[in-house]
């Protein structure tokens, strides 16, 4: 009996233990397969970065959602090629960190497309062409960016209005201020903190528009080249940077990039 009564029970932990194990298997099974992946093993589901202070690419709205031109351009790609982007505000600076440490898929905040960010980062085709303005107080006499050699500038920075600030003072002026957002920059203009600022000539034309109180003026230069944004990746991260580019060719064809930035690009 004594053996009947201990085989009964080893059967029943035996049981007990393959229910557990089996259980386990299945839990691990749903934690471990990331729901950015498909029964195909394509990617479904992807992580973007980007900087909601930079109307009109991506700011807030009122009831706190991140929109712009580069939300509804990560939303059009996404339907296209059946992908759902999960968008974060992280900020300037730790955006580029955080896609070097993979804790996002892509960056997308009206970011240039640079041969020194090129060097770490890779890109996608351009999805839209900027170049720098100068703003500065109406009653300024400043008219061209020459005027700004022994001026102070204010500048977003890391960006490509900050590598313009130091291209014409060089490097370790200190009459370049460089500040966390264009915006803040643009106020420092009015603070008089600054003589002038250089940004993006879609953010600082946002930025007159929507403070017409704010006694401000657009300076084109054309010193200043043409450049062009593009979404970001990891460098070497070919499997994401090909989606994107598919899906960015497929609203170039349909129409549907233009719609949104309200350009053409060949």
């Amino acid at each position: 009996m004594l053996k009947k009564n201990l085989f009964n029970l080893l059967m029943t932990f035996a049981a007990a233990s393959l229910i557990l194990a089996a259980c386990g298997a299945e839990e691990n099974g749903a934690s471990g397969s990331s729901d950015s992946k498909s029964t195909e093993g394509e990617t479904t589901k992807l992580v973007v970065g980007t900087d909601a202070a930079y109307a009109p690419f991506e700011s807030f709205d009122n009831s706190g959602n991140i929109v712009g031109i580069d939300i509804d351009i990560v939303k059009a790609i996404g339907e296209e090629i059946g992908v759902e982007f999960e968008i974060n505000n992280v900020g300037w600076e730790p955006l580029f960190q955080q896609i070097t440490n993979g804790e996002i898929d892509l960056g997308i905040s009206a970011i240039t497309i640079t041969d020194e960010r090129k060097e770490t980062y890779d890109f996608t085709e351009p999805y839209y062409e900027a170049t720098q303005l100068i703003v500065t107080k109406e009653d300024s006499d400043i008219t061209k960016l020459d005027d700004l050699k022994d001026k102070k500038i204010g500048v977003q920075i890391n960006t490509t209005g900050h590598y313009a600030a130091q291209d014409l003072q060089g490097k370790t002026s200190t009459n370049i201020l460089p500040y966390e957002t264009t915006p803040i920059a643009i106020q420092e203009v009015i603070n008089g903190t600054v003589d002038a600022a250089i940004g993006d000539n879609a953010v600082i034309l946002e930025y007159i528009k929507n403070n017409p109180d704010s006694k401000l003026k657009a300076i084109e230069d054309d010193s200043f080249e043409k450049e062009y944004y593009g979404l970001m990746v990891k460098k070497g991260n070919t499997e994401v940077l090909e989606q994107l580019n598919e899906g960015l060719q497929k609203i170039k064809e349909n129409g549907k990039l233009a719609e949104i930035t309200g350009q053409e690009l060949d």
